[in-house]
C-alpha cells in the first residue's frame, strides 16, 4: 500500500492520477475530508482517504501505518515537510517527496538520515523533476572520471507555466542565497551579479545564466567524488524572455525585496492564480539539463538528459520509485540521492513516456560556464 500525502494539491492530484493508471493499492492524505473525498471519487478510482495534519503527528502516523511507502506533496517543505518524514521513520515506511527546496533536503540528510538507517526505512526527497535528471546525469558522466575537479548541472526550461506551489518556492529561492558546493562543504551561494554563458549546444545554445541554488549542490556529493558542485538555470527559463538577458542584474535587488513585506503580498497575488498549468500548457514544457565533469586530470565528459512534462515527469517519477520500493528485494535504508536509492540508467528509462532521452559525450571545451 502506498501513501500519498498532500493528495489534494496541483502535483497530489498528478500523482492520485498516475497511481491509478498503473493499478497500484493507494490511500489518500491530507487535511480535508471533503477535498480527499471529492478527489477519490473524480480522480481516485475510489481509494481510501484518511484526514491527517502536520500539526497532528498521531494522525500522521495513523495515516502510514500498515503502508510501505509514502509520497509526501505537502509543501512549503521547509515548514511541514519533517512531521512527515519522522512520522515514516516511526511508522517503517519509505519516503519521497517532490520538494524543491535545497535547505530542506539538507535537514533530511543531516538530522533524519541516521534513525531511518536503523529503523530501515529509505528516505528520498526531490524524487520529481527537481532534481531526478540532474543527479542521475551527474551521476552518469562522473562515471570512471573520478575524483572530479568540478562538475556543473546546467538547467534550460522551455514554456514553463509554474503552479502555484512552484511560484512559492520561487520566492523562496530568490529570497535566499542558497548552497553551494565547494572544497568538500556547503557554503552560502554568491551574493551580487552572477551572470555566465553556458552552452548547451543546439538548439538551445548559450543562453545567459543565473545561479540556481539546485538540489544537485546536496545530492551529488553523496554519491560522487568532486571537489566542487556548479548548479545553474538559465535566466529565460525563469524571467519572460525580454528581460532574461537583464535577470542576473535585478535578481539581488528582488531577494532584497522579497525579504521585506513585499514578499507576503506576492505570496498573496500567487495564491490567487490557477493551481497549475492545463495538462496541454504542460506538455509544452521542455527541457534540458546538461552535467558536465570536469575529472582532476583535466580529462571531460558530457552527459545530457532531454524531456518534457516537468509535472507529469514528477508525478510519474514518484510512483514509479514508490513501486520499486515496495517491490520484494529492496533493502536500502537512510537518506539517499536519486541516483543511490536507484539505479540512475533504470530510472532515466523508465520515463521514457515524457519523451526523456540521455546521452554520455567527451567533450573538448563546449559547455565549459564562461563568465560575461
Amino acid at each position: 500500500m502506498i501513501a500519498l500525502y498532500g493528495a489534494t494539491g496541483y502535483t497530489g492530484g498528478l500523482v492520485t492520477d498516475e497511481l491509478v493508471r498503473v493499478g497500484a493499492d493507494f490511500v489518500l492524505g491530507g487535511r480535508s475530508a471533503e477535498k480527499l473525498g471529492r478527489l477519490s471519487a473524480e480522480r481516485g478510482a475510489g481509494a481510501p482517504v484518511a484526514v491527517a495534519a502536520v500539526d497532528d503527528p498521531a494522525s500522521l502516523r495513523t495515516l502510514l501505518e500498515g503502508c510501505d511507502a509514502v509520497i509526501n506533496c505537502a509543501g512549503p517543505f521547509a515548514l511541514m515537510g519533517e512531521p512527515v518524514v519522522e512520522a515514516a521513520i516511526a511508522t517503517g515506511t519509505h519516503y519521497l517527496d517532490s520538494t524543491g527546496e535545497q535547505e530542506f533536503m539538507r535537514r533530511v540528510f543531516e538530522r533524519q538520515g541516521a534513525a531511518a538507517e536503523r529503523a530501515g526505512v529509505a528516505l528520498v526527497p526531490a524524487m520529481g523533476f527537481d532534481f531526478v535528471p540532474g543527479d542521475c546525469v551527474a551521476r552518469l558522466v562522473a562515471g570512471g572520471m573520478e575524483p572530479l575537479a568540478e562538475l556543473t548541472v546546467a538547467y534550460d526550461v522551455a514554456d514553463w507555466g509554474m503552479s502555484r506551489g512552484t511560484l512559492h518556492t520561487a520566492l523562496e529561492i530568490m529570497g535566499g542565497r542558497g548552497l553551494v558546493y565547494r572544497d568538500g562543504g556547503h557554503q552560502p551561494g554568491p551574493r551580487g551579479v552572477y551572470r555566465l554563458r553556458f552552452d548547451f549546444g543546439p538548439p538551445a545554445g548559450a543562453p545567459t545564466m543565473a545561479f540556481y541554488p539546485s538540489g544537485e549542490a546536496i545530492t551529488v556529493p553523496r554519491h560522487t567524488r568532486t571537489r566542487a558542485v556548479t548548479t545553474l538555470m538559465s535566466a529565460r527559463s525563469i524571467a519572460p524572455r525580454a528581460a532574461a538577458p537583464l535577470f542576473p542584474f535585478l535578481r539581488p535587488g528582488l531577494a532584497a525585496a522579497l525579504r521585506t513585506p513585499a514578499r507576503r503580498l506576492l505570496d498573496a497575488r500567487i495564491r490567487r492564480l490557477p493551481e497549475g498549468p492545463a495538462p496541454d500548457a504542460r506538455r509544452k514544457t521542455a527541457f534540458t539539463v546538461v552535467a558536465e565533469a570536469v575529472a582532476e586530470d583535466g580529462r571531460r565528459r558530457r552527459g545530457e538528459v532531454t524531456g518534457r512534462d516537468v509535472y507529469g515527469l514528477t508525478a510519474g517519477s514518484l510512483v514509479w520509485a514508490a513501486r520499486r520500493m515496495t517491490a520484494e528485494g529492496y533493502d536500502l535504508a537512510g537518506a539517499l540521492a536519486p541516483a543511490e536509492a536507484f539505479d540512475p540508467e533504470e530510472l532515466l528509462e523508465a520515463l521514457a513516456g515524457y519523451e526523456v532521452r540521455w546521452q554520455l559525450g567527451v567533450v573538448a571545451d563546449a559547455g565549459q560556464p564562461v563568465r560575461c
